[in-house]
C-alpha cells in the first residue's frame, strides 16, 4: 500500500461522511446515487436519492413504471438525460441480466449513462473489484498532488490521471479508496481555497504552495445566451402545455409553448408560435422574465399571458387542469411560471 493510499484510508475512517447509500447490500442503491451525483452535489442528492428508493425500492419496480413518472421523481435534479437513460438501462437490466446489475464493467458500459467513471465507482463500491475511477474531485486532487501540468480535461491528461489512480490503488479496499477521494474533494481538497492544512496529503502534494493553479484546464469558450418567449393560455381553468422531444435537453418534459426568438416583441412571440405550432394567439399581459444557466449556454424566458384565437391542432399539445400542473414534470424555467400562474 502506497503512502497516498495509506494516509487516505486513515483519513476517511475518521471522517468519512454518513450517507444513505454508503453500506446499502442493494446494488441497485449505488448504481441510482451515482447517476444522481454525476454533476449533481451530495448535499442536493440525498432527499432525492431517499424519495427515489421509497418510490422505487428494485430495479424492476423502476422498469416497470412510466417515462413521465421517472421524469417527475427527479424534477429539480437536472440533467434529464440522466433520469431517461437510468430508466432506460433498467428495462434492460430486467430483459438481458434477469433483473440484476451486472458486475463486470464491460457490461456495466453497455447499460445507458453509464461510462468509464460510473462503471468503475459501481464495480469497486457495490462489487468491491480492484478498479480505481476519476471523476472531477478526484482528477483535481490527483492533478494537485502529483503536480500534473498536463491539462486534465484532454486526452493525455486523462490518461495520466486514471494511470496515478490505479497505481496508488490499495488492493481490497478500492470502494473505501475511492469514496475516501470524493470526500476528500468535496470537502478539503475544494476547487477554490482548498483547505490545505486539514488535508491528510499535505506533505505529499507538489502543488501544495499553489494548489488553485491545479488541474491545469482547457480554455472554455464563451457560454452562449439564448432567449425565448412562452405563452401562457388559460382557459375555463385549463392551461395549454407542450412536451418537449423525448430526446435532447428537457426530453419528455412539459413546457409552456415557446420560441427562440432574436428581439423580446410580441409579434416576434406571436409569429414564432404560429410557425412552430400552427398556433394563433394573442398577448394580452407580460407575466415575467426568467432567468436560468444550463450547462452550455445561458436562457432568458419571457413569459406572456395570451387568448387563444384558433384551436390548437399539433399533437404536442394538451390541455391540462391547474389544478394538477404539478402532476406534469417540467424544467425549473417553466415550473416557475407554472407556479406563478397557480
Amino acid at each position: 500500500m502506497s503512502s497516498f493510499s495509506d494516509r487516505i484510508l486513515r483519513w476517511y475512517q475518521q471522517h468519512a461522511r454518513a450517507l444513505p447509500w454508503r453500506g446499502h447490500s442493494d446494488s441497485y442503491a449505488v448504481w441510482v446515487s451515482e447517476i444522481m451525483l454525476q454533476q449533481t452535489r451530495v448535499e442536493t442528492v440525498v432527499p432525492y436519492f431517499e424519495s427515489w428508493m421509497i418510490q422505487f425500492p428494485s430495479i424492476e419496480a423502476l422498469a416497470n413504471t412510466s417515462e413521465q413518472m421517472v421524469l417527475s421523481a427527479w424534477e429539480g435534479l437536472g440533467y434529464y438525460s440522466r433520469a431517461r437513460n437510468l430508466h432506460k438501462a433498467a428495462r434492460m437490466v430486467v430483459l438481458e441480466f434477469d433483473g440484476r446489475l451486472p458486475q463486470e464493467i464491460p457490461q456495466l458500459r453497455k447499460l445507458p449513462g453509464i461510462g468509464r467513471y460510473t462503471a468503475a465507482a459501481i464495480a469497486s463500491i457495490a462489487f468491491h473489484q480492484d478498479v480505481a475511477t476519476l471523476d472531477g474531485n478526484l482528477r483535481r486532487i490527483f492533478a494537485r498532488v502529483f503536480d500534473i501540468s498536463t491539462p486534465a480535461d484532454s486526452p493525455p491528461g486523462e490518461e495520466i490521471l486514471w494511470g496515478l489512480a490505479q497505481e496508488n490503488l490499495p488492493v481490497g479496499r478500492a470502494g473505501d479508496y475511492n469514496q475516501a477521494l470524493m470526500d476528500l474533494g468535496s470537502s478539503i481538497c475544494v476547487p477554490k481555497k482548498p483547505l490545505c492544512s486539514y488535508c491528510p496529503l499535505n506533505d505529499l502534494c507538489l502543488a501544495r504552495s499553489f494548489p488553485e493553479n491545479r488541474p491545469v484546464l482547457k480554455p472554455k469558450k464563451p457560454v452562449p445566451h439564448k432567449l425565448k418567449m412562452a405563452a401562457v393560455i388559460i382557459k375555463n381553468e385549463m392551461v395549454l402545455l407542450a412536451i418537449h422531444p423525448s430526446r435532447g435537453l428537457l426530453g419528455g418534459l412539459w413546457e409552456f409553448p415557446s420560441v427562440a426568438v432574436e428581439i423580446s416583441t410580441p409579434r416576434a412571440m406571436i409569429d414564432g408560435i404560429e410557425n412552430e405550432y400552427q398556433l394563433k394567439v394573442q398577448p394580452v399581459s407580460y407575466l415575467e422574465e426568467i432567468h436560468h444557466a444550463y450547462t452550455h449556454f445561458t436562457l432568458a424566458e419571457i413569459a406572456w399571458r395570451c387568448d387563444l384565437v384558433e384551436n390548437p391542432m399539433d399533437e404536442r399539445l394538451k390541455w391540462v387542469p391547474l389544478s394538477e400542473l404539478e402532476q406534469f414534470p417540467m424544467g425549473k424555467v417553466d415550473r416557475t411560471i407554472a407556479e406563478r400562474i397557480q
